[in-house]
């Protein structure tokens, strides 16, 4: 038999939380803050703060419904990206300086996704974390 699949009449995007995320604005009025861009292998996260780091808005791919191994391609990046960008824009910030963190597919394209609304970039700063030493290396083959 299999689930019973309902028809959605109503026009929307092609992602499903989309207008749903651009709901909730913080009431504040921010001048210019910072993204974190944390873009892992699974995922990719945005987190707007402000100046002095206190987080104001978060969204991620998987936040906007993407599932599985589409929430780390750089098209739901970018999308978050998007979606960030707007809520800032409405929040009346002007300029960001930017920290990406993670090796993710997502790094480029959320960043391009959020400068895209009209935020000024100031600074982009790479930190991503390396290990020292790392884990065990694997014995020698033997022949």
């Amino acid at each position: 038999m299999g689930k019973k699949r309902s028809v959605n009449k109503s026009g929307g995007s092609d992602v499903a939380g989309t207008s749903r995320a651009l709901n909730r604005i913080p009431k504040r009025k921010l001048p210019s803050g910072r993204l974190n861009i944390l873009a892992t292998f699974n995922n990719t996260l945005l987190t707007l703060c402000d100046a002095k780091g206190n987080a104001v808005m978060s969204a991620s791919s998987g936040a906007l419904g993407f599932k599985g191994a589409r929430k780390s391609t750089p098209f739901a990046a970018a999308k978050v990206g998007e979606i960030i960008g707007e809520k800032a824009g409405q929040m009346g910030m002007k300029e960001a300086e930017v920290v990406i963190r993670g090796v993710g597919a997502g790094r480029e394209s959320a960043l391009r996704a959020f400068s895209g609304k009209g935020i000024g970039i100031t600074k982009i700063t790479d930190r991503t974390p390396v290990p020292f030493n790392g884990p065990r290396a694997p014995k020698p083959r033997r022949v």
